[in-house]
């Protein structure tokens, strides 16, 4: 009993300090963590607040396409799609091209996660930034907004800031029991983002290799 006691007690330390901590910040500068984002007014006290980047060897134009066009029925979300279709996030795998038809999108739009609540659009800056704002549902409000940072010519850091506020301790709660599926489901989107990005980035220069060919 005092073996198991002691078992739990250090996996609940180890994971409440050193991993919940790199959970929250995996892939992010420092730079990353204390930069102002476009939509972090809309919750000034969170109580849960991660930011995850990712490097990507492409400009933000190559990324952006990708970014617009998540959700449901959409272009997906790039991240584990087995298990998004299995807990109904998604009705089929994620897009692998671009979809002319999802490229417009604008404030107050509502992008579908399944068959539930809408993410709805806060603020889009085209190439820059895109904020989603789930507020005043249920016991928590939510802000989801992704960053595009660039790098040099040929790299850009994507980054995706979430900020819970809790209303309710069962709500805080099932914050802190979904944490590492969160983390793994979205670790997984922005690897996602960036192999789609990247081949786009490819084939762009690809087709301008080749068109400069033909011209010669």
């Amino acid at each position: 009993m005092r073996l198991t006691l002691f078992v739990i007690l250090t996996f609940s330390v180890l994971y409440w300090f050193p991993m919940r901590r790199w959970m929250s910040r995996w892939g992010a500068t420092p730079s990353d963590l204390t930069r102002v984002m476009a939509g972090d007014a809309l919750l000034v006290h969170p109580t849960y607040s991660g930011t995850m980047a990712v490097i990507v060897d492409a400009a933000p134009e190559h990324i952006w396409p990708w970014l617009v066009q998540i959700g449901y029925r959409r272009g997906g979300l790039y991240s584990y799609d087995g298990l998004d279709r299995l807990f109904g996030y998604l009705d089929r795998p994620s897009a692998t091209r671009i979809l002319p038809q999802f490229q417009n999108l604008a404030v107050g739009d509502q992008i579908p996660l399944g068959r539930g609540p809408s993410w709805p659009v806060a603020a889009i800056e085209p190439n820059r930034a895109l904020v989603l704002d789930m507020r005043h549902l249920g016991g928590f409000d939510w802000v989801w907004q992704f960053g595009l940072y660039t790098v040099d010519e040929n790299r850009t850091q994507l980054v995706s800031r979430s900020c819970v506020c809790t209303r309710t301790a069962w709500a805080r709660l099932a914050t802190y029991a979904i944490e590492p599926v969160g983390f793994l489901m979205t670790r997984r989107m922005l690897l996602g983002l960036k192999q789609r990005a990247e081949a786009l980035h490819a084939a762009s220069l690809s087709e301008v290799r080749a068109n400069q060919r033909r011209a010669a």
